[in-house]
């Protein structure tokens, strides 16, 4: 049974925590299943970029084998591409690139931290499934749709946004940051890397198709665990950006509790309707009120990964 986990970026302290993911390994092994750790690689440079690196950052973050009780598997393989091609009945796609060894597993249990999220407004199981889970082909295909530029007159050339670029596509021009085009694949780090808000691109059009390329890949991830995953929502210490941004950030609501369901798109749905109910705001527009999260939950529901129709069954 893969565990699908988030171990945080640098100095996030905000993600779900080593304590609790042991709690959910000695359930499953109570159920005479073999649970593992996953995670992919990422596409920018950093603690996370290529299996070694992750595993040994991992582990000095508590999620090792004596701590957690479980092994920790890399799901795309040494360098983030070894892969399947999943066959799908998507609108954008007929086939999505998907992480190997998550394809080889028998069962799911994906653990999410719901946060907003600078490109999706909204990031919870559906990310969690469709960038977590995919290759490094998949997570470049759903970004593509990404054209950022950076506006030269903001721009104090810190340097920050090449440092954390992987594709060596940010050069100098003119004492500025300048993005070539030819090169740039959209993966949105100089988006989350840039402290003076100087990297741009157009939030209304390209959320929407970021949003439906996620939802297409998650379909892809779940193409052969239908009826053997279970999705948790855990709304705590909910922040504006997601856990890979190397910060301590601040939460922007109270916690709400722990989501429980089979379905992620009926899990992702509830996470904004508890979060406007309980604060008046739901946890999409308190982070990005200019983006409109609902597209990836309705897209999912649209191409059949589940409903946004739920019961909500209270236990204390």
């Amino acid at each position: 049974m893969a565990v699908k986990i988030h171990i945080g970026e640098g100095s996030n302290t905000t993600h779900v925590s080593p304590g609790v993911v042991r709690e959910i390994v000695h359930a499953v092994k109570r159920h005479k299943a073999f649970p593992f750790l996953t995670e992919t690689s990422t596409l920018y440079k950093g603690n996370r970029s290529d299996a070694v690196t992750h595993l040994m950052y991992a582990y000095s973050r508590g999620y090792s084998f004596d701590q957690v009780g479980a092994p920790f598997i890399m799901a795309d393989g040494l360098t983030g591409n070894t892969e399947i091609e999943i066959p799908i009945r998507g609108v954008l796609f007929d086939a999505v690139n998907i992480a190997r060894e998550i394809t080889m597993a028998d069962a799911l249990i994906a653990v999410t931290h719901p946060t907003g999220h600078i490109g999706l407004g909204l990031g919870a199981s559906l990310k969690n499934l469709g960038m977590g889970l995919s290759s490094r082909i998949g997570k470049l295909r759903q970004h593509s749709s990404i054209t950022p530029y950076i506006e030269a007159e903001v721009c104090t050339f810190c340097l920050k946004c090449m440092e954390w670029c992987p594709e060596d596509a940010i050069v100098e021009k003119n004492d500025k940051a300048f993005i070539v085009d030819q090169k740039c694949v959209g993966c949105g780090e100089c988006l989350s890397a840039c402290n003076f808000n100087a990297v741009k691109y157009n939030f209304a059009v390209e959320s929407a198709d970021l949003q439906r390329r996620v939802a297409e890949h998650a379909l892809g991830v779940m193409a052969n665990m239908k009826g053997r995953a279970l999705f948790l929502n855990f709304l705590i210490d909910m922040t504006k950006d997601c856990d890979c941004i190397d910060q301590a950030q601040k939460p922007i609501l109270p916690d709400a509790g722990i989501l429980a369901s089979a379905d992620p798109v009926a899990a992702d749905q509830a996470t904004l309707d508890i979060t406007k109910d309980k604060f008046g705001s739901d946890l999409g527009a308190a982070s990005y009120s200019n983006l409109d999260p609902a597209i990836q939950i309705e897209h999912a529901a649209r191409i059949g990964l589940g409903s946004r129709n739920y019961r909500l069954i209270r236990l204390d």
